[in-house]
């Protein structure tokens, strides 16, 4: 049997947002408006990713919730006649082996490709953060564009902000395919980006951690989350047999996809679904599942490996 890791030893399922802005760059919020929102919504861990200033602390010392350290870091490599840029959430820990300084300071990027690019992730990546890249429709990044940029574990498979005010980044599963069947064991993220108020609290991820920042980090980087707009994802393994599982909250549809094969598609029919098994066939290398409720809101199982 091999069961995705968001569901092997199962800890406590916890709610988090890893990207986000505040009134400390062009958010509509305070910090503590901002924390105080998430913690509301269920919140139980927040990454404040202001655009190129780091920031590890909590605004608000009364709220029970973990925040993550972290920015926003930003590099625009076409400027005339339209743009298209390279966005990366930068996370870490909340000791001293991360790199950056609360309150630190950052310039933009000024990489003309992704292979200059690739500088300002290994500078994170030295100083002890987990990459994330951003929203690529809104960026005008087709994977062309980013699919050599090397250790991020993640990019954004929906942005609530993008989704809202542009009808872009709804759902990255094309670009993760391409990627995946590249051999790129990249995970991916539902984030907000909130920048007013109103796109918060959108979407998140669900991590089997515990509720401190070193396990979270670890947890994120080995891929034991999943992300969701709303639906819930209880497990999901192959068994011995071959076949692919998965339970879930109420949903309309269920859709197991991989690079190589047309997706299989499961749909409720006079009752709500809540679970689902597809038999996989001998040349999968990976398969994931996208999760759809009735209204129309979606969750992505990371995707289990088998090269």
């Amino acid at each position: 049997m091999k069961r995705q890791e968001a569901f092997i030893n199962q800890k406590t399922m916890l709610k988090g947002g890893l990207h986000c802005h505040t009134t400390r760059s062009d958010g509509d919020g305070t910090p503590e408006e901002v924390i105080r929102l998430h913690k509301e919504n269920g919140y139980d861990f927040l990454a404040l990713t202001d655009h190129k200033i780091y920031n590890y602390k909590n605004f608000a010392e009364d709220v029970d919730i973990t925040i993550i350290p972290g920015m926003e870091f930003d590099n625009t490599f076409v400027r005339d006649n339209g743009f298209r840029t390279f966005h990366e959430v930068f996370i870490g820990p909340d000791d001293e082996t991360n790199g950056y300084a609360q309150d630190e300071k950052l310039t933009s990027g000024t990489a003309k490709n992704q292979e200059e690019f690739q500088k300002y992730l290994d500078e994170a990546h030295q100083k002890n953060n987990l990459t994330i890249y951003c929203h690529p429709q809104w960026s005008s990044t087709p994977t062309r564009y980013f699919d050599r940029l090397k250790g991020n574990f993640a990019f954004e498979i929906w942005n609530s902000g993008c989704a809202i005010e542009n009808d872009m980044d709804t759902d990255n599963g094309s670009y993760w395919d391409e990627l995946l069947g590249m051999g790129n064991k990249l995970f991916a993220v539902a984030t907000d980006d909130g920048h007013a108020m109103y796109q918060h609290c959108k979407g998140w991820v669900m991590v089997n951690a515990e509720n401190n920042a070193k396990d979270i980090l670890e947890a994120l980087k080995n891929g034991a989350f999943y992300s969701s707009c709303g639906p819930v994802i209880k497990d999901f393994y192959v068994d011995d047999e071959g076949k692919a599982h998965i339970e879930t909250s109420e949903c309309e549809k269920i859709i197991f996809q991989c690079d190589k094969h047309p997706s299989k598609m499961i749909t409720a029919e006079g009752e709500p679904l809540v679970n689902a098994q597809v038999d996989l066939r001998d040349d999968y290398d990976y398969i994931r599942v996208t999760v759809v409720d009735k209204e129309g809101r979606k969750a992505w199982t990371n995707p289990i490996f088998f090269k």
